[in-house]
């Protein structure tokens, strides 16, 4: 395609993406922090479930790396007044977290005394 024509297409293309992000803004479907899209479909599921389903959607559960982040999920959690997956599991060490690739955890928000699950959460 011609110079012209293809920053048409890329006009038309960001123009649809910002009118679908703004409908899922408005319904409360996705978030944004430091450049990372966050995104639910608003339905409770077992883990498992939403493992399989955020790696559909192209993406992974969530992990909150930083404050920014946590207040994303945490968004999400207010919103539809729920619990939240989250892609952290615990080590062979009881108390200890880690991701769910085994990498240490870089940040953490927890309560005091939680987790409290006791293996649970």
């Amino acid at each position: 395609l011609a110079g012209n024509e293809n920053g048409d297409i890329i006009h038309q293309l960001e123009y649809r993406i910002s009118r679908l992000e703004g409908v899922l803004r408005l319904n409360k479907m996705i978030t944004e922090s430091g450049g990372k899209m966050f995104a639910t479909n608003g339905k409770n599921a077992d883990f498992e479930a939403t493992v399989e389903k955020c790696k559909e959607a192209g993406g992974s559960i969530a992990t909150p790396r930083n404050p920014g982040e946590n207040d994303a999920i945490l968004y999400f959690v207010k919103y539809f007044n729920t619990y939240a997956y989250l892609g952290i599991k615990q080590s062979l060490i009881p108390g200890k977290f880690q991701l769910l690739n085994g990498a240490p955890l870089s940040y953490t928000n927890w309560y005091s005394n939680e987790p409290s699950g006791k293996g649970e959460e």
